[in-house]
């Protein structure tokens, strides 16, 4: 495999780039991927994917607010890149976010249904009620 310097198209370094900042951050090399998605973001200014990376970076640091930044940033870039849409869905909604999305095939995973439904206790007071996902049969449940 090529390293993301010797990529051969922009497309090819941005993805090679989601790969080894996810397996840095796997291993907890954070400060290290960091330098690499600033060098990107200066690079490539125009591209949504570093943006993205650098949104998962501000969350594994605890700082919330510049990660949704970042999130929205890379989606006003690039709104076909889904992985800026869903790390904006999943990091800012109240439940417990579920692991980042750093390429395209991590939003492929999951299904495009509406995923909440709203259920009506016997006073009438309505709930929010999340699907379960059924990997085995890789569909949504309540």
């Amino acid at each position: 495999m090529k390293t993301t310097r010797e990529a051969e198209t922009e497309k090819e370094y941005l993805n090679q780039l989601c790969e080894e900042v996810r397996s840095l951050i796997c291993d907890y090399h954070i400060e290290e991927s960091r330098e690499i998605v600033c060098d990107a973001m200066k690079e490539y200014p125009d591209a949504a994917e570093p943006h993205n990376l650098f949104g998962i970076l501000m969350e594994k640091r605890g700082n919330h607010i510049s990660a949704m930044k970042h999130f929205r940033a890379a989606w006003a870039l690039d709104p076909t890149f889904l992985p800026a849409r869903k790390n904006m869905e999943n990091y800012g909604s109240f439940a417990r976010p579920s692991e980042a999305a750093y390429t395209m095939e991590d939003c492929r995973r999951e299904e495009t249904k509406e995923r909440f439904k709203i259920e009506y206790d016997e006073n009438g007071v309505g709930h929010v009620v999340k699907r379960k996902h059924n990997d085995k049969q890789g569909i949504f449940c309540f």
